[in-house]
């Protein structure tokens, strides 16, 4: 594995992780402290703005998971990957997107992401 497929693994890890106290853990020790995270749904910087951000997206969808949608493609210090939503062991994602992340000292430091199918 990929030093930035092990990155991409943990980026989802944090999304899919439904305890609050775990879920910030794995944030700080993901994310740099002023990481930066922008989507089509909102912008948020920092560990408490990721936090907020994440715990409200699994609010909004209870009991679906993300998993790596391929392979990690990466150079420099910049991967990307698409990721999907849904039902475990579901045929298909209810939501697929793409992100971009900038890595600094083993940590996330910016994420650009892309929703290409959300459910409607």
């Amino acid at each position: 594995m990929t030093e930035f497929t092990a990155v991409a693994h943990r980026y989802l890890d944090t999304w899919n992780e439904t305890d609050p106290a775990k879920r910030r853990g794995l944030i700080e020790e993901v994310f740099a402290g002023d990481a930066t995270y922008t989507d089509p749904l909102g912008a948020v910087a920092g560990h408490e703005g990721l936090d907020g951000f994440i715990g409200g997206a699994q609010q909004q969808f209870a009991g679906l998971r993300f998993d790596l949608g391929g392979s990690v493609d990466g150079h420099h210090d910049i991967a990307r990957f698409s990721w999907y939503l849904g039902p475990e062991g579901a045929p298909e994602p209810l939501a697929i997107g793409f992100d971009v992340v900038r890595v600094e000292d083993g940590k996330i430091k910016q994420v650009l992401g892309f929703l290409d199918k959300m459910p409607g």
